[in-house]
């Protein structure tokens, strides 16, 4: 009797259920991959014996595999949820061990690192104290918290227009008497603890197409003018007469670099029959800044912003591939391990080679078709119910048998 084709049968459809079970509770799990099982047919061969007369013995699983197929992408509001989009993992360093993931949902933990739910934290490359990023071994990433340095100003840049219809003023300057000069400015700069100073700027015409330009540091007048501005009969700067850019000097007494030396340039500054007027102020120093927001780039590059206005990198995730991703070994918590079926991975950074690259601020969906899956129910539950009906036959057979006389 043919009881064992109907049981086996049974069980493989059992099983499919059980798996496709597992697809539909999965369908909302960030990052999860869909599995689909693999049924064998199953003979029993006698030693001599002849091939293809033999009915078969019934269906096995052979194996269940994971279908690596790419989710959607849905945004979200957090910086540190991340989406891949290609063919590689996340890899995760719990206590030393390592795990691979398509789950991008991070955050930072109360010493800095990026971790998943479950505190596995995410690997990286580190940075350097010049904020390169250093391609070794990666390892857990985590983001300093520590301030942004100050860095003082050695270039300022002033551009603006004189107006040449202004009189000349031969009376001595006097930063006090507005009468002893014909316009002014300002434009701050920085020390190097990162302190404000406001430098003032003073333009006092002396003759046609020439103007004395006197400064003030945080209302200090110097001693004597920083230099001349001399120009063209078009009214633009005479580079070359006016000997740009000025070397300007302070004097500090707060504990910062003294005296504080930088390079005040007005290269394209004009002097037109039209109204004063400042075009272009811009420095290269800063204050000191704390992290106040970061993002990740496609290329895994994390960019720390400060409340300076300044941004450096702080470090950069890595992925992983395999050569054989269907070969890797479910862990649970959305989690995977390598095997020899699979091969080792390939770490490296995204948007290299195939591995894929990173999109912040977004999730991969789960990539269970629901739609699929339910009909793949409704069939593995006739199949079920097709086996169940020829253990039914059989018995009804062997009670035929039974009952004869």
């Amino acid at each position: 009797m043919g009881f064992q084709q109907g049981l086996s049968g049974l069980n493989a459809a059992a099983r499919n259920l059980d798996v496709i079970g597992n697809n539909v509770a999965n369908s909302n799990t960030i990052g999860f991959k869909g599995s689909q099982a693999l049924f064998a047919d199953v003979f029993a061969n006698a030693i001599g014996g002849s091939g293809g007369s033999g009915a078969g013995i019934g269906v096995a699983v052979s194996g269940i595999q994971a279908e690596f197929s790419q989710g959607n992408i849905t945004t979200t509001n957090s910086p540190l949820d991340m989406a891949i989009n290609g063919n590689g993992f996340f890899r995760l360093d719990t206590n030393g061990t390592i795990t691979f993931s398509r789950n991008g949902q991070f955050h930072l933990d109360k010493d800095g690192y990026i971790v998943n739910p479950t505190g596995a934290r995410v690997s990286g490359y580190g940075v350097n104290a010049q904020g390169q990023v250093v391609p070794s071994n990666p390892g857990p990433l985590q983001l300093s918290n520590a301030d942004f340095p100050p860095a003082a100003t050695s270039l300022s840049e002033m551009v603006l227009n004189l107006d040449s219809r202004e009189a000349a003023i031969t009376a001595p300057f006097n930063i006090n008497d507005s009468t002893t000069y014909n316009k002014a400015s300002s434009m701050t700069v920085y020390d190097s603890l990162g302190n404000p100073h406001s430098v003032g700027t003073y333009f006092v015409k002396t003759a046609p197409g020439t103007w004395s330009v006197y400064g003030a540091a945080d209302g200090a007048p110097f001693a004597a003018a920083m230099g001349t501005l001399t120009f063209k009969s078009d009214g633009t700067l005479d580079t070359t007469a006016s000997a740009m850019p000025f070397n300007v000097s302070v004097a500090l007494t707060n504990a910062a670099t003294s005296p504080f030396d930088f390079t005040l340039d007005f290269t394209g500054t004009t002097q037109f029959g039209a109204n004063f007027g400042v075009n272009t102020l811009k420095q290269d120093g800063y204050t000191a800044g704390r992290l106040s927001g970061f993002g990740v780039g496609a290329d895994g590059m994390l960019t720390g912003r400060y409340t300076n206005g300044q941004s450096r990198t702080l470090g950069q995730l890595v992925l992983a591939s395999f050569p054989n991703a269907t070969g890797l070994q479910p862990l649970g918590n959305n989690n995977w391990g390598d095997t020899a079926t699979s091969g080792q991975p390939t770490i490296g950074a995204p948007g290299s080679g195939n591995i894929g690259v990173l999109q912040s601020g977004a999730v991969e969906e789960s990539n269970v078709d629901l739609t699929k899956e339910l009909v793949n129910m409704i069939t593995a539950q006739r199949v079920y119910q097709a086996n169940a009906q020829t253990i039914k036959t059989q018995d009804q057979i062997l009670s035929t048998l039974v009952n004869l006389r």
